[in-house]
């Protein structure tokens, strides 16, 4: 005669809830589904243990009397319903599935859901993206519906209780097997599990707890956003069925494109062009930026592309902790304007002046002259 305290590896002062948690460790590591169809009658040796350890009158009876003081010496053994309440499986499927499908681990089932996020497109100017604004913006989104609250049910009525599962948000079928009589759960089809029955409801929102609307909200802006920056507004999405909690709004930036300058990360750019004579020589001029009218200066003697860089004029950067972290900068690149067509004053003063610098003549370079005969050339001459 096997010991059901040696099968479940418990010993005989064991609490039940020790018994419980040893019967779910075998469980799942004599389950045909998981040991193969040899580990079958292991198995059911395993939950006929288990099932007479977990009753306090059957435990009683087999610590005083054995096996058939239990099942009356001619149940085999392993005779599952064969006499008494049918055995209850419930434990198995929990313990293979986790139990979350059936309504009696959590009972009904709540009308709350949670509602859904929200994706919106906001267009910020560059202004905006420098500085930081604060928008009002108009968002098509489920609300709270005023007239039940949330409970679906017309004002002055409540739900009431299914009659089908009495409640509990589930029924209960029974299905005999080779293992025996076993008992599955599932939700109700009268109430879908909720437990109750609205009979009336909002007339407002059809019995949903919220209602579609148009309504406005201000957003802040903060400095330094670009395109495809997302902004999250927590709990300012779709309000959840049956009043549940409301979703997230996303804002996700897209950036205009400014006339003037050109935004590259932190910094903007410019390109301004000016006389070659004002390259020569020099001059100072303003420039309107995002703060104003500010001075540039143009040194004398530059060249084409060069760059003039006017310090923390550009984008704004916002730090991680959401402090200003400085600005970028405003570089304002130069083209130099050659004229293609002088006067002939114009080309007399343009000749004296190359005269004058030595650079009347142009003697050609060869194409294939390396780096080391140029400043051979250079030391010779």
């Amino acid at each position: 005669m096997n010991d059901y305290y040696e099968i479940l590896g418990v010993s005989r002062d064991a609490s039940p809830e020790e018994i419980k948690k040893a019967y779910r460790r075998k469980a799942r590591q004599l389950h045909p589904d998981y040991a193969g169809p040899d580990s079958e009658e292991a198995f059911k040796e395993l939950s006929v243990a288990y099932e007479t350890l977990s009753n306090p009158d059957k435990r009683q009876m087999y610590d005083l009397g054995g096996p058939e003081a239990v099942h009356g010496g001619g149940a085999g053994g392993y005779g599952f319903g064969g006499g008494g309440m049918p055995f209850d499986f419930s434990d198995i499927f929990d313990t293979m599935f986790g139990g979350g499908g059936f309504a009696s681990s959590g009972g009904p089932a709540s009308r709350a859901t949670h509602g859904s996020d929200q994706l919106l497109t906001i267009d910020v100017t560059l202004e905006e993206a420098t500085f930081g604004v604060t928008k009002n913006i108009e968002v098509d989104t489920y609300v709270l519906c005023a007239r039940c609250e949330g409970s679906c049910c017309e004002p002055g009525t409540q739900p009431r209780a299914c009659s089908g599962c009495h409640g509990s948000g589930s029924v209960t079928r029974m299905q005999r097997s080779l293992l025996g009589v076993i008992r599955t759960q599932s939700p109700c089809p009268d109430c879908g599990g909720h437990g109750s029955i609205i009979d009336q409801p909002c007339s407002e929102c059809s019995g949903d707890g919220r209602v579609r609307t148009r309504r406005s909200m201000k957003v802040d802006i903060p400095v330094g956003v670009t395109t495809g920056t997302r902004i999250r507004m927590s709990g300012r999405g779709d309000v959840g069925m049956g009043g549940g909690p409301a979703g997230d709004l996303y804002l996700e930036v897209r950036e205009k494109k400014h006339p003037i300058f050109t935004r590259r990360g932190d910094d903007l750019h410019t390109w301004v062009t000016i006389p070659m004579t004002t390259a020569a020589l020099g001059t100072v001029f303003e420039l309107d930026t995002l703060d104003g009218a500010k001075e540039v200066t143009i040194k004398p003697g530059t060249q084409p592309q060069e760059t003039v860089t006017l310090s923390g004029l550009g984008v704004g950067r916002l730090s991680r902790s959401g402090r200003d972290a400085g600005r970028g900068d405003l570089q304002v690149h130069i083209d130099v304007e050659i004229p293609r067509k002088l006067d002939q004053r114009s080309r007399e003063i343009l000749e004296e002046l190359a005269a004058n610098r030595g650079e009347d003549r142009v003697e050609p370079r060869r194409a294939d002259q390396s780096v080391f005969d140029r400043i051979r050339e250079k030391f010779t001459n």
